[in-house]
Order: structure tokens, then sequence, then C-alpha cells
């Protein structure tokens, strides 16, 4: 295409005018540096995002059964027990989660109640969590709270101090008696076992596990729970198990995974990541405005090739093309090389985590800046360029058009 290989050889030749030349490196290189700095920044939001997903994975099950419809799931021992007979799961346990207050000495704060039953250190990670003490099930005569870091400090609760963490919730069922405020509630005393931390908000903050019989008398609940947390044989082969187990209970209980568990704060790291996206494609756009002034100074300076062309034959919307694929051009080979510096920059902090974050090494998830470099936003930062470059060119093409006509 005659037009194509004009524009390449404008591209790359030397112009006669300094100026022309600087502008076109500076056009050049502002595409190559926005689509450098998208690259990067998705990079790193991926690198978020399987941080997270790593940290999930200490407290939440591989699979969580929930009911669709109501808050619990009635004959839940049996469910559970049924669950675990399916292929492939290798435990099931009915858990309890709800609100309630809890008071140690002075202290009270609300907390967020989880009772779980025996083998719950085997379907989780929590003895690995453990920062104080040690996770106990129950024994035959006491029974033991587990307090999240933030409920331990809220509540100024400690496995070393030997008082009772009374534990209070509103009753379900019964008469209430005005005159004795206290009888509105059900309350139970637990000894403080042990104290955990994930570094993750939803559990950390407040929340404090306590064994199944204790939450469900204080919720008066008998074979009630408020799901199934399941563990599979074969955690890399999560998504078929998942289809086997919903296939077999039915459509009125929802089955999720680790990251369905977790879904609003992964929605929200996806909303950030595409909010910046969009806003770096802004200045993507901002940036492709020079190639305006870059065709400009071109068609002003190439006048006399034009009118040689013209002479030789070529037609007015050929002259034109010619311009619009010179435009293209820099766009593109910009965003090509901005491209790949964005991605040999990503790749060396995948591997070889340079970039440290700041902080105290003891309290930080981990000590680098985490990044993982996805094919597929190489796929949609290079179609960007390859659109903002074709809408820069034909905003060129009726000043390229107008200039050549001679008005």
């Amino acid at each position: 295409m005659v037009s194509l290989r004009i524009a390449l050889r404008y591209l790359f030749s030397k112009k006669s005018h300094n100026a022309v030349n600087i502008i076109s490196l500076i056009s050049l290189a502002g595409v190559a540096v926005a689509t450098m700095a998208t690259v990067c920044v998705l990079s790193v939001f991926n690198g978020f995002t399987d941080l997270a997903s790593s940290l999930l994975s200490r407290l939440d099950p591989d699979l969580k059964i929930t009911a669709t419809n109501g808050k619990v799931i009635n004959n839940a021992d049996s469910l559970a027990l049924a669950i675990e007979n399916i292929d492939g799961v290798e435990l099931a346990l009915p858990t309890i989660q709800d609100q309630a207050l809890a008071i140690f000495r002075n202290y009270q704060m609300p907390v967020t109640l989880k009772g779980v039953p025996r083998r719950y250190d085997t379907l989780t990670q929590l003895p690995q969590v453990i920062i104080d003490g040690q996770y106990i099930d129950t024994d035959s005569t006491t029974a033991y709270a587990t307090l999240s870091a933030g409920a331990a400090i809220g509540l100024k609760a400690s496995p070393h101090i030997y008082d009772c963490l009374s534990i209070y919730t509103p009753r379900r069922k019964g008469r209430i008696n005005p005159a004795n405020p206290l009888s509105a509630f059900r309350s139970d005393s637990l000894a403080v076992g042990a104290v955990f931390q994930v570094n993750q908000a939803e559990y950390d903050t407040d929340m404090v596990i306590v064994p199944l019989s204790t939450a469900r008398q204080l919720l008066d609940y008998t074979t009630q729970a408020t799901a199934i947390e399941v563990k599979a044989t074969y955690p890399d082969n999560i998504a078929p198990l998942a289809h086997s187990i919903s296939a077999a209970i039915g459509n009125q209980y929802e089955v999720k995974n680790r990251l369905q568990q977790q879904q609003q704060t992964f929605r929200m790291i996806e909303i950030e990541k595409w909010v910046t996206f969009l806003m770096l494609a802004f200045i993507l756009v901002i940036a492709s405005f020079n190639i305006i002034s870059t065709l400009s100074m071109l068609v002003i300076e190439k006048s006399a090739n034009i009118a040689t062309l013209r002479a030789l034959g070529a037609s007015q919307p050929m002259i034109s093309r010619i311009f619009t694929l010179q435009g293209w051009l820099i766009s593109i080979v910009g965003g090509i090389a901005g491209i790949i510096i964005g991605t040999a920059l990503s790749l060396a902090q995948q591997y070889g985590r340079f970039i440290k974050l700041s902080g105290d090494p003891m309290t930080l998830a981990t000590d680098a800046y985490p990044v993982r470099l996805a094919p597929l936003d190489l796929l949609i930062v290079m179609a960007v360029v390859i659109i903002i470059g074709f809408i820069t060119a034909q905003t060129t093409a009726l000043f390229t058009r107008n200039r050549t006509l001679g008005k």
C-alpha cells in the first residue's frame, strides 16, 4: 500500500526542521510513558488481588454453603453428614455466625460470634494464625473462646488472665420480664484460650470463636446453623466439586468458593483497578493530542512533497490517508514501546521484588509491592492505544484535508 509506505518513511526519516523531530519524539514518548504506566499499575492491582486471595485462605473454607432464603439452615448436622459423603469432600462442618455482646472485667464491646464444632482446626488454618495462647476445641468441664486481635485489644483480654469472658445475646424465644431487663438476654461464660490475627479486617476487628454448642445455647438453636463449611480433598480442582455439591443439595442452598465468600472485597479491588485504568486512559488521550500538533507541523513541512504527489496523480483522499496513517503509526509504535517497557518493569518487580513497602516487616503481609503481569491486560491496553490512535488520526484528517486543498 503506497500510503502506508510513505507514512512509514515520514515516520522514521529525519525532518528538515529540528522542531518537528523533537515534537515527533515527544508525541511518541508521551504515548509510550502513558502506556507503560498503565501496564505497571494494572499489574500491581493484579498482585494485590493475588495477595488478598492468599490471605483469605487462612480462615475461609474451600467452600461455604448458605441458605438461599432466610438466615439459617435447618437440620444442618444431617446435611453436613450428607455433604461429607460426596466424593471429593474431606470434611463438612456446620457453623453459626451472629452478633453478640462480650464483657470482660469492666470492658465490653459488640462482637461477631462464631460457633464452630470439633475439627474446625483441621478445616481451616486457625492454629497457624494464633499469636497468643493455644487453640482448644473444648474439654469436659470448660468452654474456651478464641478472640481476634481486635476483640482482645478492645476487651483487654488475654489467655494469661483467668477471668471469664461473658457473652450476651438477645433471646429469640420466650417471654421477657420488663421488671428484669437481663431476662431479655441469654448469656454464657467462657475462658479465653487464644488470640488470633490474620491481617484481614473482617476477622481481626471483632470476631470471637466459641464452641458450636455454646453458640446454639446462646441463640436458641438446636440443629440449625448459618453455614456449612467444606474442606475439599483436592482444593486445586474446586469448581467441579462445587457443581457436584450444588446438584446434590438443590437450589435452596448457595455454594460459594473462597473468592465468592469475599466478593465485596474483590469487587472493590476490581473497581479501583478499572477506575484507575480509565484515568490513565484519559492521560493517554491527553498525550495523544501531541500527535495532532506533530501532524499539523508535518503537513506544513511536507507542502512541497504534497504538491509533487498531486502532480504525479495522487488524489486528495490518498494524501489525507498518508497523514492519517502517520498519526496511527505514532500511537502504535509508542504503545508497543510502552508495553515492552512496562512488561519488563513488571516482570522485574514480580520476580526480583526490588521495590519494597515501607513499614515494619513483622506487621506487613508482604515486604515488596506485589505484581502479576496478566496477558489479557496487555491486550486491553494495546486495544485502547489503537482505538485512541485511530480517533486521533481521524481528528487530524480534517485539518490535513483542508491544508492539502489549500483552504
